[in-house]
């Protein structure tokens, strides 16, 4: 960086718009993203609900005993 003869006195304005529009940018990107992690979230929670239906169904049919009865 090149320093110059005249340096200026940086205020409490210019400290806080800078602040502001660096969160303003990091609002607007964690905003597209959330929408986007939501959806794939309940995607993913949607099929974990299938495979533990389907897991459990399967291990109730093997422990499961069958009992015929018969007239005699």
């Amino acid at each position: 960086m090149a320093l110059t003869a005249k340096t200026e006195r940086i205020s409490r304005e210019d400290i806080e718009a800078k602040l502001r529009a660096l969160q303003g940018d990091v609002q607007g990107k964690v905003e597209d993203r959330k929408s986007t992690v939501m959806i794939v979230a309940g995607g993913i929670g949607v099929i974990l609900v299938i495979v533990f239906f389907l897991l459990g169904r399967r291990s109730g049919k093997r422990r499961s005993t069958v009992v015929e009865i018969r007239r005699v």
